[in-house]
């Protein structure tokens, strides 16, 4: 039987012909968003981190290169390929590519690097290492992403040309992209983003039905939960059980104070509770005046992010400055954490925290002018977006209340955006002076109380907490095209001076910091505690209270039980 002789395949050629299934203009995108996605960010990330938004923008950027590649072919009327660039250009990009990657990846490390001194957080390693590794994965999930994109690419391929059979070509195509993008969008909204909020609200329900560990029913009627109740301890849901199961107690703040204390009053009203926030607000304040809430010398409403999660800081901080004599009164309004709460209930956010503060504020307003406690708000993050929505102003929320803390703002919280572009000329957008501080004060750190160096009218305090390296803050979606006042400014004490605006990629960067806007020091990012006890003194002047006693308070205190 004759035998046949295999010709030996050539690198070169096997090159080309991979080659021939990529687009070059697409290679060209994909290097440039890469390149974009290695700039320096906000907040510390880990090599992998980098890696897959490295490779995930540069799968975007082929996209958009192909995209345009295809339509300038399209808008001039060619009907024929572009001419394939002979090989000398592709060897030419792959070395530009590869150079440029390894040169930006090494600065990105670096960039990193320098992120991490400045929060006094580890550094990445090895340097080459770090580069390597995170180079290979990049190239993987780039390919991933490249291949799904493909795989779409040829099922609108194939609608064009069914098309075809039946209407004139051009029309086919648009019509075949019009119909496949349609498509793509019912698809995502209609059945993948609906799947995945009942998978999203089953799991955290579920979640909701679960307790912490080391946390136990109280045996107080002065908390929600407990003997007496008008609430059950299984409906407060499991943040609720966590804000009612734990808390300094009355011999630590006896200890600390060296006074007899009281036990402090807590009250919370979960989603389950009752079927509307109207009646969950009227639940809470039920709760308010069954323990005797209304006659503490300090009512603290606290408005939760989704799950019903409050900052512990700003609760423990006032039981141990007024040694027991406080009242938190709080509600749930959803099952979903903050992120995802942020993006579909935001609404909620609003109408619960309306309704809890116009109940608790209607119930204080019926006791006589001389006898009424102190009313105080706070909030983080979604939290002081509920928190500040029953004012309009400043001035209304300084008349309303004897105090309001809140953290970590977002875009969305109207007061805080108008406040900040009212502010003083010549004066930061990361730590603003509006009307000469007398009767907000905006602060990174407890050494921004006192700025400006002007009178603070008493009993009309309110404070912003909020970090210059906080990417749950200074996300807009106006990032995209336009710079904002943070980063034409000087950058704030946390923020490399390196750090750019760069039209889309920036939007990108403080996208994917988001992420990780937690998993930093307290005093970065979206970590918030310090900073609170030092406002909350400022702001209420509690008596016998100095900050001497908030140093001493500071390892007694934490975000979370």
């Amino acid at each position: 039987m004759p035998t046949t002789t295999r010709t030996p395949r050539k690198p070169l050629r096997d090159f080309r012909e991979h080659m021939s299934y990529w687009s070059y203009g697409g290679l060209v995108g994909a290097t440039i968003l890469l390149l974009a996605s290695m700039t320096p960010s906000l907040l510390p990330r880990s090599w992998y981190f980098q890696a897959v938004i490295s490779g995930g923008a540069a799968a975007v950027g082929y996209g958009l290169g192909v995209f345009i590649t295809w339509l300038a072919r399209y808008m001039i009327g060619r009907d024929e390929p572009w001419p394939r660039p002979q090989k000398f250009w592709w060897w030419g990009l792959a070395f530009v590519a590869a150079i440029d990657a390894i040169v930006m990846a090494y600065w990105c490390v670096h960039w990193q690097n320098q992120i991490r001194d400045l929060m006094s957080v580890e550094r990445l390693g090895n340097p080459l290492l770090a580069v390597a590794a995170m180079l290979a994965l990049t190239l993987v999930v780039f390919l991933l992403f490249v291949y799904i994109g493909k795989l779409w690419a040829r099922a609108v391929v194939w609608l064009v040309r069914l098309l075809r059979s039946f209407i004139p070509a051009r029309i086919a195509t648009v019509a075949g992209g019009a119909i496949a993008l349609v498509l793509t969008v019912m698809l995502v909204n209609g059945v993948l983003v609906d799947n995945i909020m009942k998978v999203l609200n089953s799991s955290f329900a579920a979640a909701n039905n679960e307790t912490k560990p080391d946390t136990v029913a109280p045996t107080s009627p002065l908390r929600s939960g407990g003997p007496g109740s008008t609430v059950s301890w299984s409906s407060l849901g499991r943040e609720g059980r966590t804000n009612m199961g734990t808390g300094p107690t009355v011999e630590q703040l006896t200890e600390f104070n060296g006074t007899p204390a009281m036990q402090p009053i807590r009250v919370y009203a979960g989603l389950d509770t009752a079927p509307t926030l109207s009646d969950i607000a009227d639940a809470a304040v039920r709760e308010l005046e069954r323990t005797g809430g209304l006659q503490r010398k300090v009512i603290a409403v606290g408005s939760s992010t989704g799950s019903g999660w409050l900052n512990k800081g700003y609760i423990d901080s006032l039981e141990y400055m007024y040694n027991g004599d406080s009242a938190l009164v709080s509600m749930q309004y959803s099952y979903l954490p903050s992120w995802i709460s942020f993006l579909v209930d935001k609404e909620r956010a609003r109408q619960a925290g309306i309704q809890l503060f116009e109940k608790v504020s209607a119930k204080v307003r019926t006791l006589p002018e001389g006898q009424r406690p102190k009313l105080v708000v706070f909030g983080e993050s979604l939290g002081s977006f509920a928190g500040e929505s029953p004012f309009g102003s400043i001035p209304t929320i300084a008349a309303r209340t004897d105090g309001a803390l809140f953290s970590g703002p977002t875009f969305n919280n109207q007061l805080w955006l108008d406040t900040v572009r009212g502010r003083e000329k010549g004066t930061p957008e990361v730590l603003p002076i509006y009307q000469n501080g007398a009767q907000v004060r905006f602060i990174a750190t407890e050494k921004d109380l006192d700025r400006p160096n002007a009178p603070w009218t008493p009993d009309e305090r309110l404070a912003y907490i909020q970090h210059p390296s906080d990417p749950i803050t200074w996300f807009n979606p106006n990032l995209l095209f336009k710079q904002p006042d943070w980063l034409k400014e000087p950058r704030g004490r946390d923020v490399l001076p390196v750090v750019r605006w760069i039209p889309v990629v920036t939007f990108l960067q403080v996208s994917a910091d988001m992420a990780v806007a937690t998993h930093v020091p307290d005093g970065h990012g979206h970590s918030y505690l310090r900073a609170i006890p030092f406002a909350w003194n400022k702001i209420l002047q509690p008596a016998g209270w100095t900050d001497e006693k908030t140093e001493r308070l500071l390892p007694r205190l934490s975000t979370d039980d």
